[in-house]
């Protein structure tokens, strides 16, 4: 039975069991092998500091859909993180010649009375309303925590109102307390779309140039657009979706010669639904970040495609283009230090890159991390020892580990690089979706970007004589992962 058979869509730690529980932390050295995997979920926390909740990357997504209205369901305050990440809504729509709207999100607000006498009642008129004041072409009732605790039946809501609204309605179930793997969204989000916005069958006959590239947040329209003029090289089209795809645009999907992962984490749930119920073949190796990486993932769709020749023909002219183009760098490169942290693959992916281009990678931390991800550490095992830790988030690691290793540079989302920073640690994001980052434009445009931290680093050195940590002393002396203890 497919998943997408269920109305609840199973949480990540069921669905791979070998995932590790994003609580351990393991030292790797050359030629050392380990099932990475088994060590890390047998880890737990006594004292956690922060992660990241799945309704975060979840809203990211479901807010950039054209024309649609995410309802959250729940208490207001965990609608918070759409609001900043509204911004990157506005420049999405602008960037793609959209009108700069903002992303519409409402909350059903729940209070102290609507957990005694449930609110699904609440749900059902704040349906009504969203339709009434915005004409979506799609309405994502959106569980929260509270919902999940109490209850309530948001299919239930859906079912009994829709023919009463215009616009298709999507349950989301995303209770982030259901599990402790921000990844999860992908799949809940990923779930909702193939309940109710794809079709009972392909529509039409599959073109035999269209290729799905799968997108939920891993790259902005600059990635984009680099991974188009790679694929065209080839002779290729691109479909990118879900993110910033009109709802009624989800069904182009299952016309497509195959469909390509760009991150295997968080795509592998609904490519298995394309191949399984209309016949699209699908890839899900390598994250295309960095020269090997890009190299890898060119090459697996040549071989797919029967373009085998042409793809390695495209992979030596972009690498020797690349390879000029990054001389200059090069030597400032040369003995730097770098820390990377991030999501599981792009950790792992930009570390490799790091490494291309001449630094000494001393730690790499991933909010998780589960089989998908083995081939990726596999490529990091020669050459000299790394920390390699598994947190969502906990920066009060970090920062001791940093403390400890001193790098040159850190690679890492808005939170690490603040506490970098404040150690006088240059930083450069590790994700923006205005930057480049895929492909070789991404290498070249990432190396530029690290130059020019690395020749001036001064404002750093500065605000770390300013700025402070709220770690004691003391806590910089102990073992970082202190904390971590092994499950019983």
């Amino acid at each position: 039975m497919s998943y997408l058979d269920s109305l609840i869509p199973p949480i990540r730690e069921h669905r791979h069991p070998e995932t590790a529980l994003a609580h351990g932390s393991t030292r790797l050295g050359h030629g050392q092998r380990r099932n990475t995997c088994a060590v890390l979920a047998q880890a737990e926390r006594s004292f956690t500091q922060g992660s990241i909740c799945p309704l975060l990357p979840a809203l990211g997504i479901m807010t950039s859909l054209p024309e649609t209205v995410v309802l959250l369901h729940g208490a207001v305050g965990c609608g918070s993180c759409a609001a900043g990440n509204n911004v990157n809504i506005r420049a999405g729509n602008t960037a793609r010649g959209r009108a700069s709207k903002d992303a519409v999100w409402l909350s059903t607000a729940l209070n102290e009375i609507n957990v005694i006498n449930g609110g699904e009642e609440k749900l059902t008129q704040a349906i009504i309303e969203a339709e009434s004041l915005y004409h979506p072409k799609a309405i994502l009732a959106v569980s929260g925590c509270l919902p999940g605790v109490i209850g309530d039946d948001i299919d239930g809501v859906a079912a009994r109102i829709q023919e009463q609204v215009t616009a298709k309605i999507l349950p989301v179930h995303c209770e982030g307390f259901k599990s402790r793997f921000m990844a999860t969204a992908y799949d809940v989000v990923y779930h909702a779309v193939g309940r109710h916005l794809m079709p009972a069958k392909a529509v039409g006959p599959k073109d035999p140039k269209l290729i799905n590239v799968m997108n939920v947040g891993s790259m902005g329209l600059t990635d984009e657009k680099e991974i188009t003029r790679i694929l065209g090289e080839l002779g290729l089209r691109t479909n990118f979706f879900p993110v910033f795809s009109h709802p009624e645009s989800f069904a182009d999907s299952t016309r497509a010669a195959m469909s390509i992962s760009i991150c295997p984490t968080h795509d592998d749930y609904f490519l298995n639904h394309l191949s399984e119920k209309y016949g699209v073949p699908y890839i899900i190796r390598h994250m295309p970040i960095g020269i090997k990486n890009t190299g890898q993932w060119i090459a697996d769709i040549g071989l797919k495609m029967g373009l085998g020749s042409k793809a390695e023909n495209l992979i030596k002219k972009e690498e020797e283009e690349l390879l000029a183009a990054l001389d200059e760098f090069k030597p400032l490169f040369k003995d730097k230090s770098a820390f990377v942290s991030a999501g599981e693959y792009r950790s792992l992916a930009t570390a490799l890159l790091l490494r291309e281009l001449g630094f000494k990678v001393l730690g790499i931390r991933s909010f998780h991390f589960d089989s998908f991800a083995e081939v990726e550490l596999d490529k990091l095992e020669t050459g000299a020892d790394f920390v390699f830790n598994v947190a969502n988030v906990q920066p009060f690691e970090e920062a001791n580990l940093l403390k400890k290793l001193k790098p040159d540079i850190f690679l890492g989302h808005w939170h690490g690089n603040s506490t970098a920073a404040r150690l006088g640690i240059p930083t450069q994001v590790i994700y923006n979706s205005g930057y480049a980052y895929m492909g070789y434009q991404g290498a070249y445009d990432l190396a530029r970007r690290l130059h020019r931290r690395l020749a001036n680093p001064s404002f750093y050195q500065r605000l770390a004589g300013y700025a402070r940590l709220p770690y004691r002393e003391q806590w910089y002396d102990k073992d970082p992962f202190s904390f971590i203890r092994e499950s019983v």
